[in-house]
């Protein structure tokens, strides 16, 4: 029984990334066009904000020629990685995930947008 019960809670945590994993390129190809105004995919370019090449995998704030907040770089300095869940947890309300950050970017309520993007994202690795 108590085997079942874990096999369960491991079961309910993989959940999340399971459904990330899911994300729809094209659909969040889209969802970036929201993004677009201060972020590259296709160039190591930075703009109003970091470019996004390689991100998925990438530390936080190690973009060479950024000058990142404080509070981002406390992020990477702890070791953080754009993985699926940061960026989900991110995307959802940057200003919760990292407080301090310089991206004024309310967030992406829906979890489907936020998959949809971090597919997309990795997509577009180089």
């Amino acid at each position: 029984m108590k085997m079942r019960m874990l096999f369960a809670v491991v079961a309910i945590a993989a959940l999340p990334s399971a459904a990330l994993a899911e994300g729809d390129a094209e659909k969040g190809e889209k969802v970036f066009k929201k993004c677009k105004a201060c972020h590259v995919v296709d160039e190591a370019k930075n703009r109003v904000g970091p470019h996004l090449v390689n991100i998925v995998g990438r530390k936080v704030a190690s973009v060479e020629d950024y000058k990142y907040s404080d509070a981002m770089t406390a992020k990477g300095a702890e070791g953080l990685v754009w993985d699926e869940a940061s960026l989900d947890a991110f995307l959802a309300k940057p200003k919760d995930f990292v407080p301090g950050t310089k991206m004024t970017f309310g967030g992406l309520s829906k979890p489907e947008d936020r998959a949809d993007l971090i597919a997309y994202l990795a997509s577009k690795a180089q």
